[in-house]
């Protein structure tokens, strides 16, 4: 992770309760105060914790004495936090790009423990008063292994995941098989309708992926709009079937972005593992990802082993 502020390093001088620290003694000693805690989880300020007391914060990108957001996708001054006497209340101050709670558009909504905060394009997560310390180790090690976007594990993660079975099935000879799949033309959706467009449809899609990819498959985000499911048990044509029900069910699904329905395709390639030899992990990897191209090439929306 990147480094942080300096231990215990206020960023208001006044008599605000608001410290953004990466020293856990500043965690606990306000944690006997029931405090609420919202957790940084993308860049520019990965990891970094605001703690919320009664005084009202201020987000954005030019904010004096509240959580600084140094990225284009944030207003100056983006959104605030205010406490309304029971609960946290965040409010979008006209930003550009706009305010989302749980993937929604808020103009003021009050926060709820574990609700996913977006400031243009940075993800927070609102953290209720309580055990402060246990729960920022256990955010820190979500983000260790998922994205923080779509909510599955991320590229290093799943990359660990294909080593390890790609090892073990040496050792106790099964079948892997390996499906990588991206959005069909998705620079048009963050080119047409923003970026911020393109962040809902990636997890409107983890969402479709949810819904067919469950059991012993593995799932990740593996590139910017590139996802990728591994199977250990399971032959090619299972594989392609899967694949294949994964289409169907993005073609189907009814993605949109305040009111506006975008079409969404994916394209996929399938490989399975080979049954003898000593195929690395990143050789099945590229041989899925071949089958891919071969898929982008036959007109997308279309699934190739």
């Amino acid at each position: 992770m990147p480094s942080g502020p300096d231990e215990d390093e206020l960023l208001d001088e006044s008599t605000l309760e608001v410290t953004v620290s990466r020293d856990m003694r500043g965690i606990i000693e306000h944690s006997s105060k029931e405090q609420a805690l919202l957790i940084v989880l993308s860049e520019p300020r990965l990891g970094a914790r605001l703690l919320l007391a009664e005084a009202p914060i201020e987000i954005g990108r030019g904010t004096a004495g509240g959580l600084v957001l140094d990225a284009d996708s944030v207003s100056r001054r983006h959104a605030r936090v205010e406490w309304t006497g029971r609960a946290h209340r965040l409010v979008d101050q006209d930003s550009t790009n706009g305010t989302f709670v749980n993937g929604a558009r808020i103009t003021s909504q009050e926060l709820k423990d574990g609700d996913r905060v977006q400031i243009g394009k940075v993800l927070l997560k609102y953290i209720a008063g309580g055990n402060i310390e246990t729960n920022y180790h256990e955010e820190v090690q979500r983000l260790m292994r998922y994205d923080a976007l779509p909510g599955v594990y991320n590229k290093r993660h799943f990359e660990e995941c294909l080593r390890v079975a790609v090892h073990d099935a040496r050792a106790n000879p099964r079948r892997l098989s390996l499906v990588v799949f991206d959005l069909d033309h998705f620079k048009r959706v963050n080119d047409t309708h923003g970026h911020v467009a393109g962040d809902v449809v990636l997890c409107e899609l983890a969402k479709v992926a949810r819904e067919v990819f469950s059991g012993d498959v593995v799932f990740g985000r593996v590139g910017g709009e590139e996802f990728a499911a591994l199977w250990e048990g399971a032959e090619l044509a299972t594989m392609v079937e899967l694949a294949e029900k994964m289409r169907k069910a993005t073609a189907a699904h009814p993605f949109s972005y305040e009111g506006t329905k975008l079409g969404v395709t994916i394209s996929a390639g399938v490989a399975e593992r080979l049954a003898d030899g000593d195929e690395p992990a990143t050789a099945l990897y590229d041989r899925a990802d071949a089958k891919l191209y071969e898929a982008k090439e036959a007109g997308r929306n279309c699934v190739k082993a």
